[in-house]
This record gives structure tokens, C-alpha cells and sequence, in this order.
């Protein structure tokens, strides 16, 4: 039989939560600590805001023996003290181990101001307490009165005297339930001794109030936007690998709050909420059990009691209204009471807004999908974790030009922060509204979600291949112009902030000097006008050409490092990783060898012979057949000779043809 558990409404249809997940825009780290100056964590002495319980099987004392195995049952006695000196209520369950109710048990039950509920498949079951007994089924509360006001030691004398015999002992402190299961251990203890922190796991199981919380907040905070943070105590030699979290908020109401849920990065968190507007920052990972069970990754969050309320600050919650440290659990209950601090304006639609309206709110600020730079703001949305809200056609911004574009897998959106209906507020944040268009049967209903990203405050270096400054980039070529930019946001910040250094650095060579104090330095480097500054933004630009270092080959990384920051101190510091590459290199000028000169000379004397020999082979072969005949000629007649020829005889010569019939 599982623990009792307490009746809750039903959720509504679609969950109203409201979650700020680890998928942030900002690069998850440790916040500042010093950023946390001004806020001492105090107990909370008046009602808390919060009222936090969680699972566990380690009592505050407690002990086990085997002495019951010589006597006619096995007996448990629960002590129960609680820091409230009004009644409660108490649910207590018992369950028999494997085999079922074979032996005779019973319960003692110390806690003068219960009203307690005992359930137990057991007929067999005896009860003996001084709490307000509702009626359980087969129970029986017949039996020996317990001493009044009795201690441990008391009872366990009690115990033994009446029964012969403790089985278990355990003392509970502000519990909610106690599963209770039967069963004796032969290999206990003879007598049962209770023990500080006892491991009571093998036979208990409850789920007990923290009354531990702490509160603190900002003196000089202007806002009133509250925190509430649980911190999991590590514990390396803890089994538990996902906690279990249920959340319900007594308001309907947009609230301005964050729960912050810090745990060792092993852990997940399944979360359960119930009409809650809440957001949420996350470590590990966590997954959101009544939408999907797609787990997600959270942030790395601080491990510190300062770390986590200086985050809490940095996200501009300047109210810590409950700060709990707990052990780790399986099972965490968490109700948040109304919240009693001056509300901002609603940044999202009351409740009268459709459930659709609701869970497409819900999702986009629990993946905060935003993220913005010094001058851009980029939205990156998985079409997977759109899946609950169904049927969305395209998203826009606040000026419905600037549309995402879309694929297969992913709406992406990339606008500088001055375009698109982007307001920039004070304090570092942009504020704009996303608009889904989901599809209703043949027509299109458009859904508004406001949203704001934290501008960081941090210098930025841009190296552009163009004077455009446009598509940043990290390859450096040598010997042609590069194009840096180095931004900074100063609206808090007086008008002597400056560009302090620049230099470029490669190994085994001289840092290359770039700039010094606003100014370039060396022949290769110039300084641009009209770099565009604002009143929120200071931007410096520069021109400069880089050549290899002696003994060095392209390519290699480099880093080019800047500093921005007042005239005394520096206040922030850049590295920017760059490749440089050589796209081309003059032919080597130091001539050839000796041997490599008479090696072209042969070669070429070779050529020459082989290509004569061969033409001459082609002419001698392609003569005319007649120039390869020899001419017929008649000797010179002698003196004494005959003129008179050969009747019948022919002579020709090359011009002319004489013959006689």
C-alpha cells in the first residue's frame, strides 16, 4: 500500500505554470557572491510564505532490535513531536512485508496532539495511543493507556514492560504521513538502543515539514519580484537519481516569483505543477510530467547559500522570501502562499485567457527560447517542444515583418535590438512580444507572448572580414585587412569608460599591439569615425593588417584579447579565439641547387635529341616515291658514234614527251 496522500483539487485541463528553465539565455556559471551584499538569510520567524515537506526514512532517533521474536507480536512505537502547538492531523498506514499479516502487531502511537487517521490491511492490528484516534478500519485501540507526557526512555520502559519486547522505535518530528511496514529483523540488535540521524528506511517511511526556512532581502532593492530557493544537500552516498516534485500556488494571479531548485548535476527533477504562474531555474535535468517526458537540461547553478541568492539577484529577484536546505529525496512537496509585494504590470494574460493562450505561455517562458547580445536578439524554438500547443503556422515578432524562418526542425529569428518593436529597458533587458499564429480550422488566431532577455553586461569582440561589419567571423588572413569591433553596454557607467588595450597574440612571438587607449597603435592600424554609440552602448572600431610572425606558418590559432573599462581600473576583459590563414604565399626565392640545375640541363638536352631524331625518322619515311627513283640518262655520243637511234626508243626528261609510232 503506498503513503496516504492528501486531497487536492484536480488540476485544471492544461497546467498554468509559468517556468523559467535552464535553457536560459545566459551562459550557465556561478553568479558573483558579491552580489549578494545586503541580504543576510534570517529564520523566518512570522507565517512562512512556503510550506516545503519531503520524504525520507532517517528519523531524528531511532533504533531496532529483535527482543519481539521471543514474545506473542511485534511491537512499533512512533514518538511524534511537532513545532506547532496547535493540533494536526496525522496519517499513519501500515503494511505488512512480504507474506502478508502473519503475526499479531502493534502500534504505539505518542502524540498528544494528533488527530490521527490509522489504516492497515491488517485485522490483527493493535493500537495504543493518546492522539485523537479517527475510526480506521481493522484496528483496535483496546489495550494498556499510555503514560502521560513520557519520554523516550519512558516509553521503551512502557513498551517492554506491557509487551516484552520493541521491535522498532522511531521519533518523528513535524511528520505529514508515516508508511509503517510490518516485519522483525533476526539479525537486530537485543535490545534497542535509539541512535542520533538512524537509517529507519528498512521499516519507515515519512514525510515530514521543514520548519527550517530563512528570508532575507535587498535594503537598496527597488524591485519587489520575490525568490524561493531548495537547495538538495549532497550526498555522495545516496542512491536517489530523480526527485519528484509537486508545486500548487494558493494564487491564480500572475506572480512575480522564481523557484530556484539547486542539486547535484546527477539528479532530475520531475516537476508536477498545479496553478501555479511561477518561474522556475533548474539544475540537472528536469522534465515537466503532465506535458512530456523529454528531458531537458537545466543550468549549472551555484553550490553556495550566497551563489544562489547573488542568481536570484542577477535575475533581478531582490526578495529572497524562502531559502530551504534539504536532504535528498525522492518525494518534495512544495505550497506557495500569496505573495504579498507590489506586482508589476502583468506580463502575460489573466486567467479569463484561453487554455490554448495559457499552455502556449506556459511553454515559451518555461524554454525561453530568447537570447540577446550587446546589438542582436536571436529565438531558436524546436518544433518538438511545440508539440503541446499544436498547430502553429509561423511565429512573428511585435512587428509582424520580422517572421522566423522555418524548417523541418527548428523556427529561428536573428533581428539587431533596434529593429522589430524592441524596447530597451533600463537595467540591462529588451522587451518584446512573441506572436503565434496556430491554425483554427480554415482561419488563423494569433497568440501573444511577452518576454524580456537580460542584454549581458560584458565586452564584445567581433572580427569582420569587411569594413560592413557585417557576418562576423574568426578567420584571420594574412596580409589583408581585418575589421575589429569591440562593444560595450556603459548606461551605468561614467563617459570616461575606453577601449584600455588590444593585442593580438600568436605563439612563440611578440604580442602585436593593436590599441592603447582609444587609439591605434603601429603603422598597420587606424581607428574608424562614426562608430555607432549610443547613449546604452559604447562601440569602438578599428582597421588593421596582420603579417606572419618571423618562424611562423600559417595556418595557427591566435588570441586576440581587449580590456574596456574607466581610467584607473579595468572593468572588463575579452579573448577571442582566431584562426590565421595563409590563402597565399609568394614562391620561395632562394634558387635551386646545383644538382637540380644539371638534372633541367640533361633533361632538356635529352628532349632535344629524342625530338629531332624523330622528325628526321617522319621526313626520311614520307618522301614522294619518285625522288626515291634514280633518273635514266644516255652516255655522251662518242665522235666516231651514229646519230641514228633504236627504232622504237623513247626519251623523256622531266619537261617534255617525244615518241615515234
Amino acid at each position: 500500500m503506498g503513503a496516504p496522500r492528501r486531497r487536492v483539487p484536480p488540476p485544471p485541463p492544461l497546467l498554468p505554470l509559468l517556468l523559467l528553465p535552464a535553457l536560459l539565455c545566459c551562459a550557465p556559471g556561478r553568479a558573483d557572491p558579491g552580489r549578494a551584499t545586503g541580504c543576510d538569510l534570517q529564520p523566518v520567524t512570522a507565517e512562512p510564505l512556503v510550506t516545503l515537506s519531503y520524504a525520507t526514512g532517517t528519523v531524528p532517533r531511532g533504533c531496532v532490535s529483535s527482543s519481539s521474536l521471543k514474545t506473542a507480536q511485534e511491537v512499533h512505537i512512533l514518538s511524534v513531536t511537532a513545532a506547532k502547538a496547535s493540533a494536526f492531523t496525522l496519517n499513519v498506514s501500515v503494511v505488512p512485508r512480504a507474506g502478508g499479516c502473519t503475526r499479531r502487531a502493534v502500534l504505539v502511537l505518542h502524540c498528544a496532539r494528533c488527530s490521527a487517521t490509522v489504516t492497515s490491511p491488517c485485522p490483527n492490528l493493535l493500537i495504543r495511543t493518546n492522539a485523537n484516534l479517527n475510526p480506521a478500519a481493522n484496528a483496535s485501540s483496546l489495550g494498556p493507556e499510555l503514560p502521560e507526557d513520557a519520554g523516550e526512555q519512558e516509553l521503551l520502559r512502557w513498551a517492554w514492560g506491557t509487551y516484552g519486547g520493541v521491535t522498532s522505535y522511531s521519533e518523528l518530528q513535524d511528520p505529514r504521513w508515516v508508511l509503517l511496514r510490518l516485519g522483525e529483523d533476526s539479525g537486530s540488535p537485543e535490545e534497542c538502543v535509539p541512535q542520533e540521524r538512524f537509517n529507519a528506511t528498512q521499516h519507515l517511511e515519512t514525510e515530514v515539514f521543514f520548519r527550517g526556512v530563512k528570508g532575507c532581502s535587498s535594503g537598496t532593492a527597488e524591485s519587489t519580484r520575490a525568490a524561493h530557493i531548495v537547495r538538495l544537500q549532497p550526498e555522495r552516498s545516496s542512491a536517489i537519481t530523480e526527485v519528484n516534485l509537486s508545486l500548487s500556488c494558493a494564487e491564480v494571479a500572475v506572480s512575480n516569483q522564481i523557484l530556484i531548485l539547486q542539486s547535484q548535476a546527477n539528479l532530475t527533477w520531475s516537476l508536477s505543477v498545479n496553478n501555479c504562474h511561477i518561474q522556475f531555474l533548474v539544475s540537472g535535468t528536469y522534465k515537466i510530467a503532465a506535458m512530456s517526458t523529454e528531458l531537458l537540461k537545466g543550468e549549472v547553478l551555484p553550490d553556495t547559500e550566497q551563489g544562489l541568492i547573488a542568481k536570484a539577484f542577477e535575475k533581478n529577484y531582490r526578495v529572497i522570501a524562502s531559502y530551504s536546505t534539504i536532504p535528498v529525496s525522492t518525494r518534495v512537496t512544495l505550497e506557495i502562499q500569496e505573495h504579498e509585494v507590489a506586482q508589476e504590470p502583468p506580463a502575460t494574460p489573466t486567467p479569463t485567457s484561453p487554455p490554448s493562450d495559457m499552455l502556449s505561455h506556459t511553454l515559451l517562458l518555461m524554454l525561453q527560447p530568447w537570447k540577446c547580445t550587446d546589438d542582436t536578439m536571436e529565438i531558436v524554438i524546436a518544433r518538438s517542444h511545440l508539440e503541446p500547443i499544436k498547430d502553429v503556422v509561423n511565429i512573428t515578432l511585435r512587428d509582424i515583418s520580422c517572421q522566423a524562418e522555418k524548417n523541418a526542425t527548428h523556427f529561428m529569428l536573428r533581428t539587431p535590438l533596434s529593429h522589430c518593436g524592441t524596447s530597451l529597458e533600463s537595467k540591462g533587458h529588451a522587451k518584446n512580444e512573441l506572436i503565434l499564429s496556430l491554425s483554427k480550422g480554415s482561419s488563423l488566431r494569433s497568440v501573444p507572448v511577452p518576454f524580456q532577455c537580460k542584454i549581458p553586461r560584458e565586452l564584445f569582440l567581433r572580427l569582420f572580414p569587411t569594413a560592413a561589419f557585417e557576418a562576423p567571423q574568426t578567420e584571420l588572413e594574412v596580409n589583408k585587412e581585418a575589421y575589429l569591433q569591440a562593444s560595450v553596454r556603459w548606461e551605468d557607467y561614467p563617459a570616461d569608460l575606453q577601449l584600455k588595450e588590444c593585442w593580438l597574440a600568436a605563439p612563440g612571438a611578440e604580442p602585436l599591439l593593436l590599441v592603447l587607449a582609444n587609439k591605434a597603435q603601429g603603422s598597420g592600424v587606424a581607428a574608424l569615425d562614426g562608430s555607432p554609440s549610443s547613449r546604452v552602448r559604447k562601440v569602438w572600431r578599428f582597421r588593421f593588417t596582420y603579417a606572419v610572425p618571423e618562424g611562423a606558418r600559417a595556418p595557427f590559432s591566435a588570441s586576440l584579447t581587449c580590456k574596456a573599462g574607466l581610467q584607473n581600473n579595468t572593468i572588463f576583459e575579452k579573448v577571442l579565439e582566431v584562426t590565421v590563414k595563409d590563402v597565399w604565399r609568394p614562391p620561395n626565392n632562394r634558387g635551386l641547387g646545383l644538382a637540380a640545375v644539371l638534372g633541367i640541363t640533361f633533361g632538356a638536352f635529352l628532349i632535344g635529341a629524342l625530338l629531332t631524331a624523330g622528325l628526321w625518322y617522319i621526313y626520311s619515311h614520307t618522301r614522294p616515291i619518285s625522288k626515291m627513283q634514280p633518273v635514266s640518262t644516255t652516255a655522251p655520243a662518242s665522235e666516231s658514234s651514229s646519230t641514228n637511234h633504236s627504232i622504237g626508243s623513247t626519251q623523256s626528261t622531266p619537261c617534255s614527251t617525244s615518241s615515234m609510232a
